[in-house]
């Protein structure tokens, strides 16, 4: 059985409408309750700033902080691991828009590091247009799920991106140095095609575990789309690197003109369809579109579970609202197996009845917490 990995202690100051805020919990599930507005799902994007990334909302990091605060923000917990208690913690750094993360008390070389402690896991309302909208949050989300299984994989993300930016203002500000640009291109190619490898290889786990899952939810069937993933069905790593740094070579006349490049793994694209109708998840009913997500992030918490000895914390923000009596509990039954942690919020405590006696309920109102006996 999987260690629970579980946030024992939180503290914040000046996060959101929180000016300070300390809490302690000893639970396998917490319930988040209260009126829209209260202050729940800026709880749940603090927890988010624990994992690489810019949280749950995707903000800018000088947003986050309390409106009338003039010292940045902070999270920190304490939190329980199959590896020991680790104190975590983040903010805003003094000079800059960058993010500082400390490690029991040691700087930590950026946010990426913290994929390797823990995971964190989540599905807002927001991601409820994940399937009609652009390739980029489908990106995103399939490269959170990818940090589950393979921590290095933030590093990569984070080392490619530098790259393609160095990259754009390289060809913007030109003529550049073309032994500069060839090492640079290079060494992108090799991050982008590590990136497009660890991609494929947890989508081949998830639909291992999306084939074996029966917790009531559709199962979906994934595919990745990207030229650099197509090379990789029938070329070595190596020999894709090449292609993939020629294919930047050949292309810096249009990608200076674009300001971006044309090809490479920053455009792939994650497809999703109900294996029972065939239908893609774009076509689906809003319903099933939530429930295919949560079949994909239950599948993704099961293999880090096993993989990791400890499954990824789990933020479900309103998620129970969107799902009938059926599945809801199916949904609850599934996440207490996993022998994680989850945070659930809803503006009505009834859709959590049947987790009266194992969960933490916590009423919020108006920016201040109250645990619930």
């Amino acid at each position: 059985m999987p260690a629970r990995p579980a946030l024992l202690r939180l503290g914040l100051v000046d996060f959101r409408c929180y000016a300070e805020l300390k809490l302690e919990i000893d639970a396998g599930m917490v319930v988040l309750h209260g009126p829209n507005g209260a202050g729940k799902t800026n709880l749940l994007e603090a927890l988010s700033f624990l994992s690489p990334g810019r949280g749950l909302r995707r903000a800018r990091l000088a947003e986050v902080t309390r409106h009338g605060a003039g010292r940045g923000w902070s999270v920190a917990a304490r939190v329980e691991t199959p590896y020991g208690l680790l104190e975590l913690g983040t903010g805003l750094a003094t000079e800059g828009e960058r993010r500082v993360v400390r490690i029991d008390g040691k700087n930590a070389a950026g946010p990426a590091a913290l994929a390797e402690r823990m995971g964190v896991q989540w599905l807002t309302p927001q991601m409820d247009r994940l399937f009609l909208e652009g390739p980029s949050p489908r990106r995103r989300f399939l490269d959170r799920l990818v940090f589950g299984f393979d921590p290095d994989h933030a590093r990569r993300v984070a080392g490619y991106e530098r790259l393609l930016r160095e990259r754009a203002r390289l060809l913007r500000d030109g003529p550049a140095d073309p032994a500069w640009l060839n090492a640079l291109e290079t060494e992108m190619a090799g991050e982008g095609v590590a990136m497009a490898a660890a991609r494929r290889q947890a989508l081949a786990r998830l639909d291992g575990a999306l084939e074996r899952a029966d917790e009531g939810f559709p199962r979906p069937i994934l595919t990745l789309a990207g030229t650099v993933e197509d090379w990789l069905e029938t070329l070595p790593a190596v020999d894709a690197e090449l292609r993939f740094a020629d294919v930047l070579r050949r292309n810096r006349g249009r990608d200076a003109e674009s300001g971006g490049a044309g090809e490479g793994p920053h455009r792939s694209d994650l497809e999703v369809r109900d294996a029972a109708t065939g239908i893609a998840a774009a076509q689906c009913s809003t319903g099933e579109q939530k429930a295919l997500l949560i079949a994909i992030v239950l599948a993704s918490a099961r293999i880090e579970a096993a993989e990791r000895r400890a499954a990824p914390i789990l933020l479900l923000d309103e998620v129970a609202a969107h799902l009938d009596a059926e599945r809801r509990q199916a949904l609850y039954d599934a996440v207490a197996a996993l022998g994680g942690q989850a945070w659930l919020t809803g503006t009505d405590a009834g859709l959590f009845e049947s987790l009266k006696g194992q969960a933490c309920f916590l009423a919020v109102r108006q920016a201040r917490v109250t645990v619930e006996e």
